[in-house]
C-alpha cells in the first residue's frame, strides 16, 4: 500500500501593500536596511526613490477664471490648488491714523499689513484628498497647523510688497497755503484659499509653492476713492489692473527622519528622506523643514527658516549640513519648475 507524505502547510505571506498597512514601521526599515546592505549603495525607499530623491513638481498658473490669482501645484500624488481673492478693507474700519509716508520702506509696510491682517491664508483638507480627511468634516489639527505655519512664513518672509496693498487718495487743493497730504483710504486684503485635491505627504511644501505661484499670478484692479460716492471704486477693465509686486520667494523642503533600527545602535546615522510620502510621514518620528532661497548668480542659498517637528532630529552637524545641501538641490528643482510653469 502506497503511503503519501503529508505536505507542509503553505507559509503565510502578504503582498507588500498589505505588509505596509499592517506594520508600516518595520516595512520601511526593512526596505532601507535590505537595499543598502545587499548592494552597498544608497538605501531604496518603499516608493522606489533614493533618500535624496524627490518627486518632480509641476506648476500651472491662471487655472481659476474667477480668482485674482491662482495656481495648481503637483508633486507625485500630492496635488493642491490655490486661489487668491482681493477684497477692499476701508481704512475707517481699522484703528489708527493712516497718514503714512509715501517713501515708506518695505519692512514698516509689512508690519502694518501684519497688524491689520491683510494676508489671510486658509488650508482646506476636508475634500476627500486622503482617507483621513473625509469631505464635510471640521478643520483638522493638521489643516490648522499648516495654516498657522503658512501665515507665519508669509509675514516673516516679506515676499509680498505690502505697499502695493494700500489705496491712496490725495484731497483736492484748497485755499490753504499747505498742500493736502495723501492719505490711505483703504487696503487690499488678500484671501489665500488652498484646497488639497490629493494628499500623499509633504503638504507644506506643496501648499507653500502653490501660494507663491498664485500670489505671483495675482493682478489687483485699479481702485480709487470717489469723493461723490464716498467709497472705493474699482475698474472692471483687465488692462487697468496691475500685477502684485513679489520679491524673491523661497521654496520649502521637508525631510522625514526614520526611526532607529531595533537591531542597530540607537546613535547610528539614519538617512534623511527628502519629500516624504504619506507612509513615511506616518512612520517616521520626526520631520525637518528647510525654507531656502537659491541665488544662482553667486551660487549661494539663503536660509529663511528651519522647522523641526516630532521627537527626532538630525543625528549630528554633518547630517544637518547634508540636509542643507539636499535642500538647496530641491529648491533648485522647485525653481526650475517655476521657470517652466505653464499658464492656462
Amino acid at each position: 500500500m502506497a503511503t503519501t507524505t503529508p505536505s507542509s502547510p503553505p507559509g503565510l505571506s502578504f503582498p507588500p501593500a498589505t505588509y505596509a498597512k499592517l506594520s508600516p514601521g518595520p516595512f520601511l526599515l526593512a526596505h532601507l536596511q535590505s537595499s543598502s546592505s545587499s548592494t552597498g549603495a544608497e538605501p531604496l525607499r518603499p516608493n522606489g526613490r533614493r533618500p535624496r530623491e524627490g518627486r518632480p513638481p509641476t506648476i500651472h498658473t491662471g487655472s481659476l477664471s474667477h480668482a485674482d490669482g491662482s495656481a495648481v501645484v503637483r508633486a507625485g500624488d500630492t496635488a493642491v490648488v490655490c486661489g487668491v481673492r482681493a477684497e477692499v478693507l476701508r481704512a475707517d474700519d481699522t484703528p489708527g491714523q493712516h497718514h503714512v509716508d509715501l517713501a515708506d520702506d518695505v519692512s514698516s509696510a509689512s508690519a502694518e499689513a501684519r497688524a491689520l491682517g491683510l494676508l489671510v491664508p486658509n488650508i482646506e483638507l476636508s475634500t476627500g484628498c486622503a482617507p483621513a480627511h473625509l469631505p464635510g468634516q471640521p478643520p483638522s489639527a493638521l489643516a490648522q497647523t499648516l495654516t498657522a505655519r503658512l501665515l507665519s512664513l508669509l509675514q516673516s518672509a516679506h515676499m509680498v510688497d505690502a505697499r502695493a496693498l494700500r489705496i491712496w487718495h490725495t484731497p483736492p487743493a484748497s485755499s490753504s497755503p499747505t498742500e493736502p497730504a495723501p492719505e490711505i483710504k483703504a487696503y487690499w486684503t488678500l484671501y489665500i484659499d488652498i484646497l488639497f485635491i490629493s494628499l500623499d505627504g509633504s503638504a507644506f511644501d506643496a501648499a507653500w509653492a502653490a501660494t507663491v505661484a498664485a500670489l505671483s499670478d495675482t493682478r489687483l484692479p485699479h481702485a480709487w476713492w470717489d469723493v461723490d460716492y464716498g467709497s472705493i471704486v474699482c475698474s472692471d477693465a483687465v488692462s487697468a489692473s496691475h500685477p502684485l509686486p513679489i520679491h524673491r520667494a523661497p521654496f520649502a523642503c521637508t525631510f522625514a527622519i526614520p526611526p532607529p533600527s531595533p537591531s542597530g545602535h540607537p546613535s547610528s546615522p539614519r538617512p534623511l528622506l527628502v519629500d516624504p510620502d504619506a507612509l513615511e510621514e506616518a512612520t517616521c518620528p520626526g520631520t525637518l523643514t528647510l525654507v531656502l532661497a537659491v541665488n544662482r548668480d553667486v551660487d549661494e542659498n539663503e536660509i529663511w527658516r528651519v522647522e523641526r517637528s516630532g521627537n527626532a532630529g538630525p543625528d549630528d552637524v554633518g547630517q544637518l549640513r547634508e540636509a542643507l545641501s539636499v535642500g538647496r538641490e530641491r529648491s533648485g528643482v522647485w525653481s526650475a519648475a517655476w521657470t517652466k510653469r505653464s499658464r492656462n
